[in-house]
Order: structure tokens, then C-alpha cells, then sequence
């Protein structure tokens, strides 16, 4: 939680003003171990709405791939770890659209 309140006080300081954290991602999921559910509720207690809804599991694809200089999604697109990233850059995109919607709704 500080960690994070410390980056996010490095982004709103940087040359960039317009630069904003996008969002707050789990990863090294492990849903079976009651730390990884501890610290789920602990993120959604401590940034609600900005937690995405996407988690990154563990996955021994996911630390083979820089082995062999590839991203997951060349490396094995079909694993949980490749499937956990595809999801989130759909959250992403779809956070973005919903974001212009109400903006444009606003103007």
C-alpha cells in the first residue's frame, strides 16, 4: 500500500503532468493460498475501483519466456499467465472506452 502511494506520488511529480497510474495489478496469483486472498481484499479495500478485475496467476510459462527472449504471448499464448495478459489488455481497453464514453456523454 505505501509502495504504491510512493509511486504514485513519483507520477504526478514527473516532467509528464498528464501521466496518471492506469490501475493497481495482482500478479503471482495464487488463488488456493489464503495470503494471495488476504491480499486481494486488502487491494480492493485500499483502491477500490482502480484494482483491475484481472489477475496474474503464477505460471512456469510466464518465467520461462524472458529465458528464451520471447514474450508469453510468442512463447505459449495458451497458458494462464498468456491468457491472464490478453484479459488485462481487454480490461484496459475497455476502462479506456467506457473513460471516453463519459466524457464524451459529459461535453
Amino acid at each position: 500500500h505505501t509502495q504504491h502511494l510512493n509511486t504514485d506520488r513519483i507520477v504526478q511529480r514527473s516532467n509528464n503532468p498528464e501521466q496518471r497510474i492506469e490501475g493497481v495489478l495482482l500478479t503471482m496469483d495464487a488463488s488456493r493460498l489464503n495470503l494471495s486472498n488476504q491480499v486481494k481484499g486488502e487491494a480492493d479495500e485500499s483502491f477500490g475501483a482502480n484494482v483491475f478485475k484481472t489477475w496474474i496467476p503464477r505460471n512456469v510459462r510466464l518465467a520461462e519466456a524472458p529465458s528464451f527472449g520471447q514474450p508469453i504471448a510468442l512463447y505459449d499464448v495458451l497458458s494462464t499467465g498468456a491468457r491472464g495478459y490478453l484479459s488485462l489488455a481487454s480490461e484496459i481497453v475497455r476502462r479506456d472506452e467506457e473513460r471516453k464514453g463519459a466524457v464524451v456523454g459529459q461535453a
